[in-house]
């Protein structure tokens, strides 16, 4: 096998390093660069590709060439597959594979970080601390515990399904919504509908996949019927949520705060160091001044456990695929 993976960054080159010196039949190349019209000819002469980007693969021309190199499969180092254009999948017949289980525990824990951290309120609290050298304990301030919390769940797949035994555990009240619901979660949770989720939620974690339909599905209507007690963690896909209804929610106290590891637009800042405040797209420094919200560069999923996970995953499936057997996580659309 001769793979050529894109966007690598050191932390995932260990396992890739890894990976070659535990195959000797196989050869993974890395580049740093990221998969578009501009470096898909670096693919000619590979058998596959693999890709870990936040960037939209859009173009035909990028299916085209890989087609006519003999690549029948874009292997997906992440869970989202929102960034191939499966029009032109189909057109060239080629197959996406991706890696939906590297460690659902990652994004939970993540979640379980973030929901902390607001309930308790660190956010103002650290504000109150480093900018104003502040320690008075304000009456404003006082948290609540998380066994008094209803915790609510949009997406109980494997991830959100992490979510809910964690959040259990610790006493919560979990309440879940998904279009398919798993009887071996009713340990941990009930399942109901959408509206009851959103309007009865002290915690609203978001955990689904992107589909067109479900873009802006957290906009002003139901930032209008959550608590205003209430907050909100999106650890799934930025467009599920409006950035322009969220900035408007927390501004009129609609909602308590958020946690947001992606966001609509992403792409203009994650993997970027930038000097001023003023240099960051203009809802991001918005919600960068609000001491009520916090948001982390897609790094959910950022462990040792899953970025191992990513590669072996990823390029055993990319070995069935060749040797004519069925991938395990073959992405159906």
């Amino acid at each position: 096998m001769k793979a050529l993976l894109y966007n690598m960054t050191p932390e995932q080159k260990v396992y890739v390093d890894k990976w070659n010196e535990n195959h000797p039949e196989d050869d993974l190349v890395t580049t740093d660069d990221k998969l578009d019209a501009k470096t898909v000819e670096m693919a000619k002469g590979y058998d596959v590709v693999s890709v870990l980007q936040v960037f939209d693969i859009d173009e035909e021309e990028v299916y085209r060439k890989l087609s006519s190199y003999g690549i029948k499969q874009i292997a997906l180092r992440s869970v989202g597959y929102n960034i191939v254009n499966f029009d032109f999948i189909h057109k060239y017949h080629m197959i996406v594979t991706n890696t939906p289980a590297y460690s659902p525990r990652a994004v939970a824990e993540n979640t379980l970080t973030s929901a902390m951290y607001l309930l308790r309120k660190w956010g103002p609290i650290l504000n109150n601390e480093k900018e104003h050298l502040n320690f008075v304990r304000e009456e404003n301030l006082m948290s609540d515990e998380i066994y008094n919390q209803t915790v609510g769940i949009i997406g109980v797949g494997r991830i959100g399904s992490c979510v809910a035994e964690m959040f259990h555990a610790l006493g919560a009240k979990v309440i879940g919504y998904d279009l398919v619901e798993n009887p071996a979660n009713e340990a941990f949770l009930e399942y109901t509908d959408f509206d009851t989720v959103i309007k009865n939620s002290d915690i609203l974690t978001l955990h689904t996949p992107l589909e067109p339909s479900m873009e802006d599905m957290i906009s002003a209507k139901q930032f209008k019927e959550m608590k205003n007690t209430a907050y909100l963690i999106n650890a799934a896909r930025g467009p599920l949520v409006n950035n322009h209804d969220l900035i408007a929610a927390l501004k009129n106290k609609e909602i308590a705060g958020a946690s947001l590891d992606v966001m609509t637009g992403e792409e203009a800042i994650v993997m970027k160091k930038f000097n001023n405040i003023s240099e960051l797209p203009v809802d991001y420094q918005e919600l960068a001044q609000m001491p009520n919200v916090v948001f982390t560069p897609h790094s959910a999923y950022y462990t040792k456990t899953s970025v191992k996970n990513m590669i072996e995953q990823s390029m055993t499936d990319v070995k069935r695929v060749l040797n004519g057997q069925k991938p395990i996580y073959l992405v159906e659309e």
